[in-house]
């Protein structure tokens, strides 16, 4: 994230920051509590590092000594905040008490920028689906909810600043340099071998974590807690990709976060895959059956896994539901596009999707069935 957050400092924050708190505010304060809390732009890290020092100076540019010290010791740690990767320094950059590096701006900056890339994101992807790829005569089948649609936007809205917030911690260890996210590619770091080799090996690790975290959702007193909001869709529309209580969405999250902490992995390829990470996870909620591939955990299954709750728990393959003995192949009616929509279909869908959710959720039900009333269009 740090990529993101230079870019957005450099463009937006610096003057934000310095305008609304202009390194001025620390002459009001006790220098104890600037230094306790960490105000000005002095590096903490570099004087416990050093451990020879001691005062605090209120720039960088006026002690030689611990700028040098303070940029040998950020660059082997690769510690964000005291100086530029990619763009220049600037006036702004030193013009806050609270500087790049300090945990508060830190967090409340990726934060904002976590919750905007994330709403986009998320509109962008679904809208993009729902215009060109989603199949609307699903308003139209009986276990649809009652303006579904709309519901789904209200709830990934108002979910997805809580997941980016729950997000935080692991952002701003990556950024304290407790990650294995490089930039350079070179010998050292296995050079371009190395980067081609960490999207599947990406993709297998995160597939793994994911099924077993989302078993583990599953687990009936868990389910009830956290996961029965996203099942509240039972024919998914893509706007259903991020419609999750905030601590289920986090959680399946967590395994992309775990991965760069264990292995090394390219900061730009680190974007790049949590950006698939949200098209994918629209995609499978979109109810286009574009493959019957044996393999790829694909819309069909994961269509298999709302209506019939208990089975097809995997992200992007069907190796570990295959292994975990919780594979259920999609009927091929799916792949029809005359049969998919026929009503004979449908009914035979609610009638094992009703045995099925009388034994997960018992026997009220608390959906609302209906149609998306001002888009629908009678067949």
């Amino acid at each position: 994230m740090d990529i993101v957050l230079e870019f957005a400092d450099y463009f937006f924050f610096d003057k934000v920051y310095a305008t609304l708190f202009p390194t001025t505010l620390a002459q009001h304060l006790p220098a104890a509590v600037s230094k306790n809390l960490r105000l000005g732009n002095y590096s903490s890290k570099a004087l416990d590092f050093a451990n020879s020092l001691s005062y605090v100076p209120s720039q960088f540019s006026n002690n030689d000594e611990l700028y040098e010290l303070t940029k040998k010791y950020i660059v082997e740690k690769d510690i964000y905040g005291y100086f530029p990767h990619f763009l220049p320094e600037s006036v702004d950059m030193y013009s806050s008490v609270f500087p790049r590096h300090h945990f508060f701006r830190e967090a409340l900056s990726l934060w904002i920028i976590g919750t905007i890339f994330g709403w986009i994101l998320y509109l962008l992807a679904a809208s993009f689906s729902y215009r060109f790829i989603f199949d609307k005569a699903v308003f139209n089948h009986p276990r649809y909810l009652k303006n579904q649609m709309s519901l789904e936007i209200r709830h990934a809205m108002g979910s997805i600043p809580v997941m980016v917030f729950l997000t935080l911690p692991c952002w701003l260890a990556e950024l304290s340099g407790y990650s294995k996210l490089y930039l350079g590619i070179n010998e050292s770091t296995g050079g371009w071998t190395s980067v081609l080799l960490q999207y599947p090996l990406f993709v297998m690790f995160t597939d793994f974590g994911i099924y077993c975290i989302h078993r583990w959702l599953h687990w009936p007193n868990v389910y009830k807690l956290f996961h029965k909001p996203h099942h509240k869709w039972i024919v998914t529309t893509p706007y259903a990709s991020h419609a999750f209580h905030p601590f289920d969405g986090y959680a399946q999250s967590l395994p992309y976060h775990i991965y760069p902490i264990l292995f090394p992995l390219h900061k730009v390829s680190y974007l790049i895959l949590f950006t698939f990470v949200n098209f994918w996870t629209v995609m499978i909620h979109d109810g286009e059956y574009l493959t019957d591939d044996p393999v790829v955990n694909g819309a069909a299954c994961h269509t298999v896994h709302h209506l019939y709750f208990n089975y097809n728990y995997g992200q992007f393959t069907t190796l570990w539901d295959r292994i975990g003995g919780t594979y259920r192949k999609p009927d091929q009616s799916l792949f029809d596009k005359s049969k998919k929509k026929e009503k004979q279909t449908w009914e035979l869908q609610v009638e094992q999707y009703e045995k099925i959710r009388n034994v997960v959720e018992g026997n009220n039900d608390f959906r609302v069935y209906g149609t998306e009333e001002n888009l629908v269009k009678r067949k």
